[in-house]
């Protein structure tokens, strides 16, 4: 079989683990990457490559750039198709339709559920047992273009963002392997979305991951698991943001927001009993596991009520 000649779009560890199975893969000759610009990270602001970038340089494979795609001039030199995974930059429909067969892209939700930029985290969020993967035509619309193929995965209970997104990553990565070829050979007809069926999730800030200790051990419990390590679960203390880096639910009943230690363990209580706190981090300060914070803070913190 000819190989099919392809430009891959795609910035995270998601579109990372996508590229490498089609590096890997005989079936495709990588014209470009197009990935988002270097970012800067950390508090001396240091420039970093996204992992795509990374493993394409590594490869020796051309990388562009481009801060925008509304007004860029992508040339491909006779590309049948683009590939698309998590690469974060809207791509205009002047794009979309260059190549022969389309753009596809790989999805991380069972569409037309949880079109949008969060679909991982909104299915932990929002307690989803199962989620999966989608290999679809790119049109205009947000995540809205026809199915080609689907993928269901099982979220286990203590699952965070990271290990669901790496676990997705490689069934989408085989996925879309196995779906291509046939795509390309015309055995797959594409289906259109249920559009009685459509949510939708956003994108996320740092105010999606402020407790609201008036919800329920699992809901924060999900919300960590979600936001796990971005925006991070946080909350208010002396006027200075408290984020939890690491916790767990346990029955214990406290007062919903109130602070307590017992043989060196934090408790925060929630609606309906508390989370068990064992790594966290202060406004200004660097990360303490517990036994750091409370030999710190935990006279001061003892007994206190957080905001919510």
């Amino acid at each position: 079989m000819t190989k099919i000649k392809i430009i891959f779009f795609g910035t995270h560890e998601f579109a990372k683990t996508i590229l490498q199975g089609l590096i890997d893969s005989s079936l495709f000759e990588i014209e470009k990457v197009i990935t988002q610009p270097d970012k800067p990270v950390g508090r001396k602001q240091i420039l970093q490559k996204s992992p795509v970038k990374i493993l394409a340089e590594e490869n020796n494979l051309p990388v562009e750039q481009p801060e925008s795609l509304k007004n860029y001039e992508l040339l491909a030199n006779g590309s049948e198709l683009f590939i698309v995974a998590q690469y974060g930059l809207l791509i205009p429909e002047s794009i979309l339709n260059i190549p022969k067969f389309g753009t596809i892209n790989t999805h991380t939700s069972l569409l037309p559920k949880y079109r949008g930029a969060s679909p991982i985290q909104s299915a932990i969020f929002n307690g989803e047992k199962e989620t999966g993967v989608t290999i679809m035509i790119m049109d205009k619309g947000m995540d809205s273009g026809p199915i080609l193929s689907q993928k269901a995965v099982e979220i286990l209970p203590d699952e965070t963002y990271i290990e669901l997104d790496a676990k997705m990553a490689q069934i989408a990565s085989q996925l879309l392997l196995d779906t291509v070829p046939k795509y390309i050979a015309d055995e797959i007809k594409p289906q259109t979305q249920n559009e009685t069926e459509i949510t939708f999730c956003k994108k996320l800030d740092r105010d999606d991951g402020k407790i609201d200790w008036k919800k329920s051990t699992t809901e924060i419990y999900n919300q960590y698991r979600a936001f796990t390590p971005w925006p991070g679960v946080w909350t208010t203390w002396n006027n200075k943001r408290l984020k939890f880096l690491a916790i767990k639910p346990t029955d214990k009943k406290i007062e919903a927001g109130q602070v307590c230690i017992e043989n060196d363990i934090i408790y925060a209580g929630t609606a309906d009993s508390s989370i068990i706190i064992s790594k966290l981090q202060l406004e200004g300060k660097p990360e303490m596991d517990a036994q750091v914070f409370i030999n710190g803070y935990g006279k001061q913190i003892d007994k206190v009520v957080l905001s919510s």
